[in-house]
């Protein structure tokens, strides 16, 4: 395996006063879900209420009832907030919540990263049938 200096390209210290436990664990839980980051990422760079097909479009190829889970399980987490207008027909939006809105940075750099490696990297998973 190669030092990740020589993987990126920038250096990277080596740490030993890592927190433990790591961080990224709880993060993992917090947008546990195949679509919960492309949804958070949807919603953070929309900036504005969405309504529900809107962002189900944004999201394709995501079905109805799996944005739905995840939307419910994003909003009882704190991520994502739900307003409900009584008015006919009934009109729901979705936006991100302040606390997900701090993600902009990270998600935004994963989103580059995506672009730039992303397609070489999936690639790679496809034609890797030895493990």
């Amino acid at each position: 395996m190669k030092p990740l200096s020589n993987v990126l390209s920038v250096p990277v210290p080596i740490r030993n006063d890592l927190p433990h436990p790591c961080p990224l664990v709880g993060f993992v839980h917090l947008v546990s879900g195949k679509w919960a980051i492309p949804i958070l990422y949807r919603l953070i760079i929309t900036g504005k209420p969405i309504r529900f097909r809107e962002l189900q479009r944004l999201a394709e190829p995501i079905t109805q009832k799996e944005l739905t889970k995840q939307l419910r399980l994003l909003e009882k987490r704190g991520l994502v907030h739900r307003t409900q207008y009584d008015e006919m027909p009934l009109r729901v939006e979705y936006r991100a919540s302040e606390a997900a809105m701090g993600l902009i940075d990270g998600l935004e750099a994963i989103a580059g990263w995506m672009r730039t490696q992303g397609q070489l990297l999936l690639l790679g998973d496809q034609t890797d049938s030895t493990e």
